[in-house]
């Protein structure tokens, strides 16, 4: 494993210590994958996640998922009777149910989510969850729900009733519903270490936003654009730089992590440089480096400014389908103009003018 996806992995460790996670195992899930799904599940076990694991398809399935999580040595006692989930994971063991007869996504585990506040209720299907066009959904905000079934693209849709299903358990208190193929290698870590995962999350929470640089961002923006400074992309900058520029920054986070960053400096009263505009590689072709861009246009239009300009080696053709167009220095401030032939640097000029 790369460094690099190392550190991704246990920036998460801190984020869900303590949490509450309800993992539903398919009726029919081939016994490899419920295997390979519970010795990642002893992993998060080991990093203080609360464990709830459903099994679907009658006590002998909930025997063979049981056995298996004996031979783990996971920590677990089978709910009986007239006892509750809660005092089980009081005691720092996983509760291993049935599933409830009304389903994955049904009213049933979803009161238990409430009941015992889980943030988040994976089910690992045995099928291939939530497609569009053939490709896998991502994310989906219970609020866009109805526009993203509407979609006029014409594209196919596999697993619509599943994602109304989810948005219901996320409405009812349980924040994220994720909805994987159990049946695909590696599927649940994938999921739950890494920013965009790998199959569909039904969210309730802000999973994506645009806010405000803050100050323990700063470590994390540098680290991200060295590669980018490094390639000669974008222009060098240090943490001081930075901090006292802080106002001018916006950051795009996906799941609380930053992945891009951008800059509206204020020449005058009337005109402002976008500037440091950067997506993680990670991230690229996403989609947001656009978000960013109309994040800075917004707050630049919130501050009455009627023109933006932006200076860029490389990304002219990005710039013109949002608008901009090719202009002449002579719109650059001199002290900004001056630092651009000092650095060397071939920047072409694109500007915009705000509605």
């Amino acid at each position: 494993m790369a460094g690099g996806d190392v550190r991704g992995v246990l920036q998460y460790v801190p984020m869900f210590r303590g949490r509450t996670f309800v993992v539903v195992f398919d009726e029919g899930l081939p016994e490899s994958a419920v295997a390979e799904a519970l010795l990642d599940l002893k992993v998060l076990q080991g990093i203080g996640v609360n464990l709830v694991i459903a099994v679907a398809g009658g006590e002998e399935a909930v025997s063979v998922a049981a056995d298996r999580a004996l031979d783990l040595e996971i920590k677990f006692a089978r709910l009986n009777g007239e006892e509750s989930v809660g005092p089980i994971l009081g005691r720092g063991q996983a509760a291993i149910v049935r599933c409830p007869a009304d389903g994955i996504f049904g009213k049933s585990l979803a009161s238990l989510g409430l009941e015992i506040r889980a943030t988040k209720l994976i089910g690992l299907l045995n099928g291939p969850g939530i497609l569009r066009g053939g490709q896998a959904v991502r994310a989906v905000s219970c609020s866009m729900l109805p526009g993203f079934l509407d979609d006029s693209s014409g594209a196919a849709l596999t697993g619509g009733e599943l994602l109304k299903e989810a948005a219901v358990v996320c409405r009812a208190g349980v924040p994220r519903v994720h909805i994987l193929d159990g049946r695909q290698q590696g599927v649940l870590a994938d999921e739950l270490f890494s920013n965009e995962g790998v199959g569909t999350m039904v969210h309730a929470d802000s999973y994506r936003d645009v806010r405000a640089l803050r100050e323990d961002d700063v470590p994390e923006l540098l680290a991200m654009i060295g590669r980018s400074v490094r390639a000669s992309h974008l222009v060098p900058r240090d943490y001081e730089e930075i901090l006292q520029k802080a106002d001018d920054f916006l950051v795009l986070c996906v799941d609380d992590n930053v992945v891009g960053c951008v800059a509206l400096h204020c020449h005058r009263a009337d005109l402002a440089e976008l500037a440091c505009l950067y997506v993680k590689q990670s991230h690229e072709c996403r989609g947001y480096g656009k978000l960013l861009v109309e994040a800075a246009e917004e707050r630049a239009s919130e501050r009455g400014i009627h023109t933006i300009f932006a200076l860029t080696t490389r990304a002219v053709s990005f710039f013109e389908n949002l608008g901009y167009r090719m202009a002449d220095t002579s719109i650059v401030p001199e002290n900004r103009a001056r630092k651009c032939e000092e650095s060397e640097r071939s920047s072409a000029v694109l500007t915009k003018e705000l509605g």
